[in-house]
């Protein structure tokens, strides 16, 4: 450990509100602080004034289990909730453009008490990089997603130049990315598929900052993404190529919500299934179906005849909560289920409302898959997890994420909609793709293969490790 001095050494952490990229970014900070003690961290925290999640609890754990993580909260900000764009990513934009002169004032406060060294924004905070610019910042892009995220993107500006169309009406054709799956328009990032949108606006923005950054640093590991890394790395998404820094997989050890009455009633269970029996079905903390897709959930359950571990959410009732701004009340399981359903399978699968302790879960040995919404947290804690996966994206790059989970890497099943449906899943879908998950041995296998090698990046001498090892010694020497 450096002297007292060295404490005067800060890195500045800013994550967007949502709660999968406050966690994400708590997580690079622990990681920074157990191997470059000398190192203090700050994380700006930002009150959205929407439905991101609950934070306060988990704000309030990782302050109680990791005190030398301080958190810094900026002044609340009032917003227009009736925006034009469907998407919560415009907002998100907007409200941390606002936010700006808050970032500018506690950078400057924070200098005066010691040197930051580095500032490292997430990518909804790319507004702020002109502030940092102004006051002579080294900024990093943190990137929550994988790389070939990173790759899409900075390969962003080109697509947008090579095309007047909004993606979304490209459908019948694919999107010819380097070293990428073929990606039809529909499966580009939710928010950007309309070019007229805010939102699309806010990315462009972003994907044309990035590169000009100190570095963006990536929540994967080289093993799971070499042929991404490598062609961000030659230029050909973005030349000359920004430097990268691929210091995952960081996902949560445990779930901030230890103790709840849910959480023992689902280890509980799990504990009296056999090895490898149960699907876990889980879509995020923003994930929400519509009543009729609840119910096609349940008969493919039930028809499966597989045991099943069910999170439960209210459908969103009205345009606030479709454009995820509002959390949904609590589910009345009765009213939104088939009748007869819970009592017809209580024998093998358990429904639990609103929230599960998905680390804990997904660890658990008689978990034999999951059925996820593609988000690249609950990604890596499968993958960490050695838990087979079907993809069933819903929101965000989702839809992006399987088709590189499932095209490029073969480590996820797809759960299909149906033509022209407007994204309903059918209940022989579900049936099918649950019982394939619990059967396919050779996803299994290569789900275990990259269970190991994620172990081995954050292993010492790994490969996530020197990642992080090159980014500290720029910032203390």
């Amino acid at each position: 450990m450096g002297s007292n001095k060295d404490y005067n050494n800060t890195v500045v952490l800013y994550p967007s509100p949502a709660m999968g990229h406050l966690i994400s970014m708590v997580e690079l900070a622990k990681l920074i602080l157990t191997h470059h003690p000398s190192l203090s961290i700050t994380i700006l925290m930002t009150t959205p004034p929407y439905n991101t999640g609950s934070t306060s609890p988990y704000i309030n754990h990782v302050s109680k289990t990791s005190p030398l993580i301080h958190f810094h909260h900026l002044p609340a900000i009032s917003l227009p909730l009736n925006s034009t764009s469907s998407h919560h990513e415009a907002l998100a934009f907007e409200l941390l453009r606002l936010n700006n002169p808050h970032v500018h004032h506690a950078l400057l406060s924070l200098s005066r008490s010691s040197t930051i060294r580095a500032f490292i924004i997430d990518i909804f905070c790319c507004v702020s990089f002109d502030v940092a610019r102004q006051l002579g910042m080294d900024t990093y892009f943190y990137f929550t997603s994988g790389a070939a995220s990173v790759g899409i993107f900075l390969y962003f500006p080109t697509l947008h130049n090579t095309t007047t169309k909004s993606f979304r009406e490209i459908d019948n054709d694919t999107l010819d990315v380097p070293e990428l799956p073929p990606i039809p328009g529909k499966d580009m990032p939710n928010p950007v598929l309309d070019r007229f949108d805010k939102a699309y606006e806010g990315f462009l923005y972003m994907s044309m900052e990035m590169p000009k950054s100190k570095g963006i640093i990536i929540n994967t590991f080289e093993s799971l993404e070499q042929r991404a890394i490598k062609a961000i790395g030659e230029g050909l998404y973005f030349n000359p190529p920004p430097p990268i820094h691929c210091v995952g997989p960081l996902i949560a050890s445990a779930d901030h919500n230890e103790g709840r009455e849910e959480e023992k009633q689902c280890l509980a269970w799990l504990d009296s299934q056999p090895t490898r029996s149960v699907v876990f079905l889980c879509f995020g903390s923003l994930g929400l179906f519509s009543k009729e897709q609840l119910g096609e959930i349940a008969i493919g359950l039930e028809r499966s005849e597989q045991r099943f571990l069910w999170v439960v959410r209210s459908p969103p009732l009205d345009e606030q909560m479709k454009r995820l701004l509002v959390a949904p009340p609590e589910p009345t399981l009765q009213n939104l289920l088939p009748e007869g359903f819970l009592d017809r399978t209580k024998d093998r699968g358990l429904v639990v409302k609103t929230w599960a302790p998905q680390v804990k879960v997904l660890n658990h040995e008689s978990i034999g898959g999951f059925v996820t919404h593609c988000g690249w947290n609950s990604i890596l804690e499968a993958l960490c997890a050695g838990v087979p996966m079907v993809a069933w994206p819903l929101y965000a790059e989702q839809r992006f994420n399987r088709v590189v989970m499932v095209e490029e890497m073969k480590l996820c099943l797809s759960m299909d909609e149906l033509e022209g449906s407007d994204g309903l899943v059918s209940a022989e879908e579900i049936e099918r793709k649950v019982r394939q998950v619990l059967m396919d041995s050779q996803l299994r296998e290569r789900t275990m293969e990259a269970r190991e090698s994620a172990k081995a990046a954050l292993s010492d001498g790994g490969s996530s490790l020197k990642g992080l090892d090159e980014l500290a010694k720029s910032w203390t020497s």
